[in-house]
Parts: structure tokens; C-alpha cells; sequence
């Protein structure tokens, strides 16, 4: 049996499925931080501090493992959108991307505290909405998609057919930008199922901490 590369530090079954389904072989501890707790600034900025934030938190019980944390969020300018807190709150954010184009930003952390080892980055996608009709927007309500899903929906979901156009990685809006991640993996020697096994070089991008 392959053995497991790194823990992935998130529940979702997004995440989960897209890294499994590029062969990687890990294991699940989700993290548990209050999100309202880490400091923000722009989109990037707070989706790696989040990324970051539920890595470390699953890497101080696990020093000596390879954690990957993640965070996906939705902003319209600067406005981030969360995950709505009820039907009214999903209507108001499915009205307020109706026929409107928005971003995608997806954090990634990838953390070894033994090594002393942290790399962060943010990927954005640029989201185009077809205009949504009150009944539209009714009948997906209906579906309860819209609830656990920053920005009320789901690309990969009964909400695809509200997607006009997407401008970068469709993977990045999933959840997770694989073409980046799977890069970043590599470099630490986690892709060996993909590339052979690598050394591990840090790039200029790379932070070892003290």
C-alpha cells in the first residue's frame, strides 16, 4: 500500500476528491479554528492567512508530517462573500452575482513543523454569472446547495448552468488549484507517484521558519 504523503487539513469532499483522484494518498485531519478570529486584508491576503491558520493548526499535533490546509473564497471588488447564513443571505448574495462577473481566490499553505517549512500562495479565477431570475434563483434555493458553499453555489454542482464563462484554473473555483498545488507538492517531494521522487528544492517563494 502507498504510503500517506501528507494530511489534509479540511473536511471538504471537494478538496478530498480532486486529490485523490490525481493519486495522491493522504490522510484527513480536519482543522478546527474560528475563522472570524484571523486577521484579513484583501482576498489573497485572507485566504492564505486562513490556508495557513487551518494548517498550523493541525501541525502542531503532528510535527513531524507534511500538512496541506486550504481556503476558498468569493469577492465581488474587495467584498468577500462567505458561506450564507440563511435563505435570505443566499438570495441577497446569488442577486448581488447575477449577471455580474466576481473572483475566486483559493489559499493554499503547505506546512512541515519539524523542517521548519511553510509555503503559501493564493490563485484567483475570474467567475462571469448569466443574469438570474427571481425564479432561478428560487428553484436552486430550493435545492439547499447554496448553503455550505462560499458564495452560495457550487461550480461543480446544480449550479453550473449559471456559469456564463470562467477566466483561469476551474479546479482553483472546486476548491482547490490543482496545477499549482500538485507544482508545490512536488517541490517537497510529495508527487513522487507523479514526477519520481524530487529533493525537495526551496524557491525564493519558499518560507523556513525559526
Amino acid at each position: 500500500m502507498q504510503k500517506k504523503t501528507f494530511i489534509l487539513a479540511s473536511e471538504s469532499p471537494r478538496r478530498r476528491q480532486l486529490l485523490a483522484r490525481a493519486g495522491f494518498n493522504f490522510s484527513i485531519v480536519p482543522s478546527q479554528i474560528t475563522e472570524s478570529d484571523i486577521a484579513h486584508g484583501s482576498p489573497e491576503e485572507t485566504a492564505c492567512l486562513l490556508a495557513q491558520a487551518k494548517a498550523e493548526a493541525v501541525a502542531i499535533d503532528y510535527p513531524d508530517d507534511w500538512v496541506l490546509g486550504a481556503d476558498t473564497i468569493v469577492a465581488v471588488s474587495d467584498q468577500i462573500l462567505g458561506k450564507p447564513a440563511s435563505a435570505q443571505d443566499a438570495r441577497r448574495m446569488l442577486n448581488q452575482l447575477s449577471g455580474q462577473s466576481h473572483r475566486v481566490i483559493s489559499g493554499y499553505a503547505i506546512l512541515h513543523h519539524g523542517r521548519k517549512y511553510l509555503f503559501s500562495e493564493a490563485v484567483g479565477t475570474t467567475v462571469q454569472f448569466k443574469t438570474l431570475t427571481p425564479d432561478e434563483i428560487g428553484w436552486y434555493l430550493a435545492t439547499n446547495e447554496p448553503f455550505d458553499k462560499a458564495g452560495a453555489y457550487a461550480i461543480q454542482g446544480k449550479g453550473a448552468w449559471m456559469i456564463r464563462r470562467i477566466n483561469g484554473s476551474y479546479t482553483n473555483v472546486v476548491g482547490l488549484p490543482m496545477c499549482e498545488v500538485v507544482h508545490s507538492l512536488a517541490r517537497v517531494g510529495l508527487a513522487g507517484h507523479l514526477f519520481g521522487q524530487t529533493s525537495g528544492i526551496h524557491t525564493r517563494r519558499d518560507r523556513v521558519f525559526k
